[in-house]
């Protein structure tokens, strides 16, 4: 507009069918139908930003503290109830943050399990859960993945619209010059369209979306950190700063702050 050109002349709605029309039926054809919902659902989720923030892993640390106080407290069956039906379980109940994340949840009952039963030693249950992890990872990553893909294919639709208006441009060439240019800007239209959708919208939607599973697995894997920590023997303490230092710089809290937070819960 600022050039002298007429905005309205973008507004080619069948160069928009054909683009989105091919790249969502792709989309369809190409993944299972879990994976296309799941993105559906998260794209809105974007708009909240990360879901995880310095108090979601401040209360990770803190329910940690208490669940490895209360086993060193009372041995290990102390707690079998807390793990078993965490939703009941006073502990629990005292992170409604942390309930709410199922993943989370089903993590510290699953390997919790396990340590109260004894059944596996730490290098065993260590790759366990790298097992389990990576399992995770690629099922949550996939949907960002999967929208990565197609915004990877957008500008090869764009060139389809855009070769679809410069055959239709043929039958129009005998007739007046205005008419042509016409034509060829909407055709024109098809290539801008899918390559501003590619590297504009999609392609940064699908890294957010990746960026968000990675986050989901790093909040795991501070689970990992303390667990591991408790089952080799450290203090209930010295477990958590474990899953501290698994923690990204920014959400990272200092260990002065740590040590304030368990001693607020705790009082």
């Amino acid at each position: 507009m600022l050039h002298g050109g007429q905005l309205i002349l973008v507004w080619q709605p069948y160069e928009f069918i054909i683009i989105i029309g091919a790249a969502l039926g792709a989309f369809i054809i190409a993944n299972p139908m879990k994976t296309v919902l799941e993105a559906f659902k998260t794209v809105p989720k974007l708009l909240g930003g990360s879901p995880y923030k310095k108090q979601d892993y401040l209360d990770l640390l803190s329910l940690m503290n208490d669940l490895f106080t209360k086993a060193r407290k009372e041995g290990l069956m102390g707690i079998e109830e807390d793990v078993e039906e965490p939703e009941n379980s006073p502990l629990f109940e005292k992170y409604p943050r942390i309930l709410k994340n199922h993943h989370a949840v089903e993590f510290i009952s699953d390997y919790m399990r396990l340590v109260v039963s004894g059944a596996m030693n730490p290098f065993e249950l260590d790759n366990l859960m790298d097992i389990d992890l990576e399992t995770h990872h690629e099922e949550v990553a996939a949907p960002g993945h999967a929208v990565m893909r197609v915004a990877d294919g957008l500008p090869a639709f764009g060139i389809v619209a855009a070769v679809l208006g410069i055959v239709n441009t043929m039958k129009a060439l005998d007739g007046p010059i205005d008419q042509i240019g016409g034509l060829v800007a909407a055709a024109l239209i098809g290539t801008f369209t899918g390559i501003l959708l590619a590297y504009g919208f999609v392609g940064p939607v699908a890294s957010a979306m990746e960026r968000r599973a990675e986050e989901q697995t790093k909040f795991l894997s501070c689970l990992k950190a303390c667990i591991l920590a408790n089952v080799q023997g450290y203090s209930p303490q010295v477990a958590v700063e474990f899953g501290r230092k698994a923690m990204a710089s920014n959400l990272r809290p200092s260990f002065t702050e740590l040590e304030e937070y368990l001693r607020n819960n705790k009082g």
